[in-house]
């Protein structure tokens, strides 16, 4: 009997793991999302960038399917990258009409088995961005909002920039022990509110550049400061108590630093920066309102119901303004270093 060889035994076997081997490598490293960039000009032109790994799944290619409207107006230019693990391709176009309200397509997802990234940057400074997969592998680009849309989103943005930072509350409620009269306490939200909106529009406009971690360091410092006022036993009248006004003023001109970085994560649009911007500050100071009605209302609420408080119990909310104040302040102190 002939003598059959181990190698020719086992080659069969090592093709199968091979080849196995192969299969789960490739499975468990699916391929790298692609990346869709377009860049519009106000002429109409647009530079596209389309960005997709080195490693492609056989007869499964993917590319991006731009609106009809859009036409080539220069050779695609393709490069390796310095790894040899993407692939860049460049071109621009010429969009009639612009691209909002056009639609965006990349075709081969779910061949490819995998995502692409879609960043679009408008003409006008907007941006859109959008993850598309096979089960959703077109969108379109939305219109401009109109005036009344982007004045109520804006107004939002400003009524939540005011309503869900503790920093600006625990300072609005301070101004509202200080003040401890409906006269004093109205001058000293219109003086909050009068500061604020000066350095929110003067770094809205480019005119008033601090830096966020200063900028929110004497936040916190203002509030320790009202707490510490509040906190003094003296008979005298001091500066802060006499003129509440003039210190929520000059505390308010910090804060509006604080509310202008907000602003800038929310951005303002190219064609209605003063519409937005007034928008973001009418929604502050609906914001500062609110808070202070119900703080008003919890009070008149308290007298009528006669209840019997401990004495120490007004002292509660001054000790935790103060408590917070100090944490605050060493803990953006510590982020400057």
């Amino acid at each position: 009997m002939k003598r059959v060889g181990p190698y020719i035994v086992c080659r069969p076997l090592l093709i199968v793991l091979a080849l196995t081997v192969r299969a789960a490598v490739v499975s468990a490293h699916p391929l790298a999302p692609a990346l869709l960039e377009i860049e519009e000009s106000s002429d109409g032109r647009a530079d596209v960038t389309w960005k997709t790994g080195a490693l492609a799944v056989p007869g499964a290619p993917i590319r991006p399917r731009l609106p009809p409207s859009c036409r080539s107006i220069s050779k695609p230019v393709t490069r390796q990258g310095t790894n040899e693990a993407s692939v860049t391709t460049t071109w621009t176009v010429r969009c009639a009409g612009g691209l909002s309200g056009r639609t965006i397509a990349i075709e081969g997802l779910e061949a490819a088995g995998t995502q692409a990234l879609v960043r679009v940057r408008l003409a006008n400074g907007r941006h859109v961005q959008q993850v598309l997969a096979a089960s959703e592998a077109a969108f379109t680009i939305p219109t401009p909002a109109g005036r009344l849309d982007l004045m109520r989103d804006y107004a939002a943005s400003g009524v939540a920039a005011m309503l869900l930072e503790p920093d600006h509350l625990f300072f609005l409620l301070g101004l509202l022990l200080l003040a401890a009269a409906p006269r004093p306490l109205a001058w000293a939200v219109a003086g909050f509110a009068a500061g604020h909106s000066v350095t929110l529009t003067l770094a809205a406009l480019g005119a008033a550049a601090v830096p966020a971690g200063p900028a929110n360091l004497a936040i916190a410092l203002s509030v320790l400061a009202l707490a510490l006022e509040l906190s003094r036993r003296t008979s005298s009248a001091t500066l802060m108590r006499r003129f509440p006004w003039a210190v929520a003023a000059a505390f308010g001109l910090v804060h509006g630093l604080g509310f202008a970085g907000a602003l800038r994560g929310v951005g303002l649009p190219a064609g209605d920066a003063p519409l937005a911007l007034g928008a973001f500050n009418l929604g502050l100071e609906l914001g500062q309102l609110a808070f202070v009605m119900l703080g008003l209302a919890l009070w008149f609420t308290l007298r009528r119901a006669a209840i019997s408080f401990p004495r120490w119990a007004p002292q509660v909310p001054i000790y935790l303004m103060g408590s917070l104040g100090v944490f605050w302040s060493l803990q953006r102190a510590a982020g400057l270093f």
